[in-house]
C-alpha cells in the first residue's frame, strides 16, 4: 500500500510536466527554396569583359570592372562568385576579400541582394530594356600572411581570375565567353597560358576565351622576369625578388628540360598545345603549388638557382605540378569534375588524383635529375616511416582523408597523427608504388607502371579537354597488363581502416624501411632549412629553433609525459635548451642503463620539470637495399631515367 501511494505523486508530476511541455512554443521550419539554377550545358548569350587594374602594389588591391551581357527581357541576373575551386578540393573561394560591390545598368546603380542560402550568389535586379550589367568591385588581397596568402608584392604578383570575377548562374562555365584584360605596374612582364596577348602600354589584353579556361590560366607577373624554352612547347617563366636570383646555369635548365622529356616518355602523349611553368623565386609572395591544364603556379625559395645544391630537397614541386596536367586535369575522377564552381566536388578518388600524381612527381624528379635518388628515397622513407607511427590509421581510411579538405579546411590540427590529414597524397603514392612493383614482379619485368600510364593517360594526343574516370577503369586497365585481384587490393589499401603501414611496394622493390640515428638526406636538408628539430619518430615531438613544440604525436612518450603543442622546452637535464643538447640527451638515455631524460617545460606561465620515459634513442627512417647482387631492383628501375643516353646529354 505504501508503494502505491508513492507512485501517485510521480504520475501527477509527469502529467503536469507533459502539459507544460505541450503549452511551450514549437515552431516549424521555414522550407528552403532553391533560387539559384543548376548549371546547364547551354551557351550564355554574349561575351563578358573583365578588366582588372593590378597596378596598385602599395595597397595591393585589385580593382575590377566587369561587364556581363543579359538576355533580352530578363528581370534578374544571378551572378556567382567561384566557391569550389579546382585543385583546392574544397569550398575555399575567398568571398570576404570581394568588397565595394556595385552593379550598374546604363551607368545607373541597380539594386542587388545576396542570396540568403547560397551566399556566394548575387541577385541583380534589372530595369526594363537592360542589355548588360556593369559590376565594379575590389579584391582586397591579403597584406600579411595572417590574413591569407599574399599574392602581390612590390616586385611581383600572382593574379588568379576566380578570386576577382563573377559568372552568370545556370550555365556550364565552358559555355560562358569572356575577354580579359589587366593593367600591370609599369615595366612588368606577365606570363600565362592564355592565348592572343596584345599590349598597349602596361595594359595587356588576351583573346576571347571561355570562363573555365580563364580560371585555369592564372598570371604571374613581375619586375624581374626571365623565361626559358624547355622544348615540346613548354616554357619556364620565372619572376624573382631580385634580378640576380634569375641567373640559372645551363645544367639547371637542362634538368627542367629533362623533366619535360621524361613526362612525355612516361605518359605517352602531351595534353596541351603549350604549357607554361609559372615560378616565383620569393620569400615575400605566399607559397603555392597549384596545378592547371596548361600551366602551374609554383613558389620556391629565392636561392633556388643561386644555391642549387642546398635546394635539392625542395625541387619536387615542379615535377608534381607538371604531372598534374595528366593526372587530375586531363584524367579527372568523375566526381571531381564539375560543370561550374558551385557544384560540390567529391573527394573519394583523390588517391588517384593526388596520390598518383605524388607518385609520379617523385618518379619524374628522380628520372630528370631535379632530385637525386638519395633524396627521393629519403622522401619515400619519411612517408613510410610516419605511417608506422600513426594511430589514426586504426579508425580512418585513406579514402576518408579525401574529404578532409572540405571539413578541415587545411587548418592545423591539435593531434594530426590521430586525426589524420590529407594522407591520400603520400599513402596514395605508396599504394601506386606497390601497384608498380606487383606489375614488375608478376610479368617478370616485362610490364610496369609506365605501361599503365600510357594506357591511362596516352590516348588522344593533343586533347586538352577532360576525360573523367571511375576506379573500375583503373582495375580494367591494370588487369589488361597483368591479371590480379586489383579491386581487392585497392579496396583493402584505400577503403579499409586498420591497415598496417604501406610498406609492400618498398619490400617488393628490393628495399626495406630501417631506422638510424642520423636523418636521411631529405629529412636532414628539410630540418636545416626550417631550422627545427624533428623527433616525431622517437620521443614524439617536433620543435622550432627556439624549442617551442610545433607538433606532438598521440600516445608518444612525450605525449604521455604531458608535453603538447605550444609548450616550450627551456632546458635539457638542467642545461639551457639547444637542439644538439636534446639529441645528445636522447642518445644518452638509450638502453636500460641510460641517463634519465628531464626537460624543463614552459606552458603558459607555468614551468614544470618533466621526465620522459624513453630508451630507444634517435630514430630517423631510411630505405635500405636488401636485394642481393648489383643488378637494379624494381625500385631502382622505377627511378632510372628513360631517355636515351644521347638525348640526356644534349
Amino acid at each position: 500500500m505504501l508503494k502505491k501511494l508513492a507512485v501517485a505523486p510521480l504520475l501527477l508530476a509527469l502529467s503536469v510536466s507533459q502539459q507544460a511541455l505541450a503549452a511551450n512554443s514549437a515552431p516549424m521550419a521555414v522550407p528552403i527554396t532553391q533560387t539559384v539554377p543548376d548549371a546547364q550545358d547551354v551557351a550564355y548569350p554574349g561575351t563578358m569583359t573583365l578588366d582588372i587594374d593590378a597596378s596598385d602594389t602599395m595597397r595591393r588591391a585589385y580593382r575590377v570592372t566587369q561587364v556581363i551581357p543579359v538576355a533580352s527581357g530578363a528581370k534578374e541576373l544571378i551572378l556567382l562568385f567561384p566557391q569550389w575551386l579546382p585543385g583546392n578540393h574544397g569550398p575555399r573561394g575567398p568571398l570576404s576579400e570581394l568588397v565595394g560591390v556595385q552593379f550598374f545598368v546604363d551607368g545607373k546603380p541597380v539594386e542587388w541582394k545576396r542570396d540568403r542560402v547560397e551566399v556566394y550568389a548575387f541577385h541583380v535586379m534589372l530595369p526594363a530594356g537592360a542589355k548588360a550589367v556593369t559590376a565594379k568591385f575590389v579584391h582586397t588581397s591579403p597584406l600579411a600572411s595572417a590574413e591569407g596568402r599574399v599574392t602581390m608584392t612590390p616586385e611581383m604578383l600572382n593574379l588568379q581570375w576566380e578570386k576577382m570575377s563573377l559568372y552568370p548562374a545556370g550555365h556550364y562555365v565552358r559555355q560562358i565567353k569572356v575577354k580579359p584584360s589587366v593593367t600591370l605596374p609599369q615595366g612588368w612582364t606577365a606570363a600565362t597560358a592564355l592565348d592572343g596577348m596584345s599590349l598597349n602600354g602596361n595594359r595587356a589584353t588576351w583573346a576571347e576565351t571561355d570562363y573555365e579556361t580563364l580560371v585555369d590560366s592564372p598570371i604571374f607577373a613581375g619586375r624581374y622576369f626571365k623565361k626559358w624554352d624547355l622544348g615540346q612547347k613548354v616554357t619556364l617563366n620565372v619572376v624573382a625578388d631580385k634580378p640576380e636570383q634569375l641567373e640559372a646555369k645551363p645544367e639547371h635548365i637542362a634538368a627542367h628540360s629533362a623533366l619535360v622529356d621524361e613526362a612525355k616518355l612516361a605518359f605517352g602523349a602531351n595534353h596541351f598545345d603549350h604549357y607554361e611553368f609559372l615560378l616565383a623565386l620569393s620569400d615575400k609572395i605566399g607559397g603555392i603549388g597549384l596545378e592547371h591544364h596548361r600551366s602551374s603556379e609554383n613558389q620556391l625559395e629565392p636561392e633556388a638557382f643561386t644555391a642549387w645544391d642546398k635546394q635539392e630537397w625542395d625541387r619536387n614541386l615542379l615535377p608534381h605540378e607538371y604531372a598534374h596536367s595528366w593526372s587530375g586535369k586531363f584524367r579527372r575522377p568523375a566526381r571531381l569534375w564539375t560543370p561550374d564552381y558551385r557544384q560540390p566536388m567529391q573527394g573519394d578518388l583523390l588517391w588517384t588524383y593526388e596520390g598518383q600524381d605524388q607518385f609520379w612527381g617523385a618518379v619524374l624528379a628522380a628520372r630528370s635529375g631535379l632530385q637525386g635518388k638519395d633524396i627521393v628515397l629519403g622522401m619515400l622513407a619519411g612517408w613510410a616511416g610516419g605511417y608506422t607511427q600513426q594511430p589514426g590509421r586504426e579508425w580512418r581510411s585513406v579514402e576518408d582523408t579525401g574529404f578532409d579538405p572540405v571539413f578541415a579546411s587545411r587548418k592545423p590540427k591539435p593531434y594530426p597523427s590521430l586525426a589524420r590529414n590529407e594522407d591520400y597524397y603520400t599513402e596514395g603514392a605508396l599504394v601506386w608504388l606497390e601497384i608498380d612493383q606487383i606489375l614488375r614482379e608478376g610479368t617478370g619485368g616485362k610490364k610496369s607502371i609506365d605501361d599503365f600510364a600510357k594506357a591511362f593517360f596516352g590516348m588522344n594526343p593533343g586533347d586538352y579537354g577532360q576525360i573523367p574516370f571511375e576506379v573500375d577503369e583503373i582495375v580494367t586497365k591494370l588487369n589488361a597488363l597483368y591479371p590480379y585481384d586489383w579491386a581487392k587490393l585497392i579496396d583493402t589499401r584505400i577503403n579499409q581502416p586498420g591497415q598496417p603501414a604501406p610498406l609492400n611496394g618498398i619490400a617488393k622493390g628490393g628495399y626495406k624501411l630501417v631506422w638510424k640515428e642520423e636523418p636521411n638526406p631529405f629529412t636532414k636538408a628539410a630540418m636545416e632549412f626550417g631550422k627545427g628539430l624533428s623527433l616525431g619518430n622517437s620521443i614524439g615531438i617536433s620543435l622550432d629553433k627556439d624549442g617551442k613544440v610545433t607538433g606532438t604525436r598521440w600516445d608518444s612518450p612525450a605525449f604521455n609525459a604531458g608535453i603538447v603543442t605550444g609548450a616550450q622546452v627551456m632546458a635539457v637535464n638542467g642545461v639551457t635548451y639547444s637542439a644538439d643538447d636534446l639529441k645528445k640527451a636522447i642518445t644518452a638515455a638509450k638502453g636500460e642503463k641510460g641517463t634519465p631524460l628531464d626537460l624543463l617545460v614552459k606552458r603558459g606561465d607555468r614551468f614544470d620539470t618533466i621526465r620522459i620515459d624513453y630508451k630507444d634513442g634517435l630514430r630517423y627512417p631510411w630505405l635500405e637495399r636488401v636485394a642481393p647482387g648489383k643488378a637494379p631492383t624494381g625500385l631502382d628501375l622505377l627511378l632510372e631515367p628513360k631517355r636515351p643516353v644521347t638525348a640526356a646529354k644534349k
